[in-house]
């Protein structure tokens, strides 16, 4: 399994609100089988090729294992994935960059793809991410609440207002009443966060699964805005997918009891 860095596209048509839709996959339904079978498919030997997944930066670490679950499930297939920012994937995928599967962190950079005819059949929302404060160990700013980071002795990082992780701290400091100005703008959550390991900022809003996957290089704190602002996660078969059957099969995969299993590991709202 590979990866490969986001494409530096950016976008180039507006994206108007949308709400991806749970919808069954049929044709990869069969895929999906028992918690103590082998989810990834029963099929194994009838698929085979790469499968190129196009997905949020906040994904990395969960679709890294389930590609790896997958390409043991189905010997003879390879999952190469492209992380970053939705918006910047979006860009990429409407300007013809060849892949087979979209996984958005936001029913908003989703439509980017759906508006231009770019999806095979209706997004299915997967799981779901809800931010949290990251602060430095130990939280020595002593960090508590969302107001908190109006302090002016802070430097504070969030995403770019057009990716899903700005978007939602936008939506958050709304909800609580409170404007920030920020040292910096990223262009997709794990670059914010990693200004915060760096210590070139004291705190950062991002998801709860990326200071999850942080491990002890950041402390998170909790904040009630945040239930504010919970981004759903659709995904979507591309209409051009060049391996079609293995990226149905993949996002069967993913929407699998084990699938789903792998994603709550890793912080996701799962139904």
């Amino acid at each position: 399994m590979t990866t490969r860095p986001a494409p530096r596209t950016r976008l180039s048509r507006s994206a108007g609100a949308g709400a991806a839709v749970l919808l069954v996959l049929g044709a990869a339904t069969a895929c999906s089988s028992s918690a103590d079978g082998d989810e990834a498919g029963s099929a194994s030997g009838e698929l085979s090729g790469t499968v190129t997944v196009f997905a949020a930066a906040s994904l990395t670490e969960s679709f890294t294992t389930l590609g790896e679950r997958f390409e043991k499930a189905h010997p003879g297939t390879e999952v190469t994935f492209n992380f970053g920012g939705s918006d910047s994937l979006a860009a990429g995928i409407t300007s013809g960059a060849p892949a087979d599967v979209f996984a958005s962190a936001s029913p908003k950079t989703m439509k980017i793809v759906t508006d231009a005819g770019d999806a095979a059949g209706t997004p299915a929302t997967f799981v779901r991410n809800q931010l949290e404060i990251a602060t430095l160990p130990g939280n020595p700013d002593s960090i508590s609440s969302l107001k908190d980071l109006t302090d002016s002795k802070l430097k504070v990082v969030l995403c770019d207002k057009e990716v899903p992780c700005g978007a939602a701290a936008q939506t958050a400091l709304e909800a609580a009443g409170l404007k920030l100005t920020p040292v910096s703008y990223e262009q997709d959550v794990k670059s914010a966060l990693t200004k915060v390991r760096l210590k070139e900022a004291d705190a950062a809003l991002v998801y709860k699964t990326d200071v999850h996957a942080a491990g002890d290089k950041v402390e998170g704190v909790d904040f009630p805005e945040a239930a504010e602002a919970v981004n759903d996660y659709p995904i979507a078969l591309l209409k051009d997918a060049p391996n079609a059957g293995a990226a149905e099969a993949f996002i069967a995969y993913v929407r699998s009891d084990e699938g789903q299993r792998v994603l709550a590991d890793a912080g996701f709202l799962t139904s």
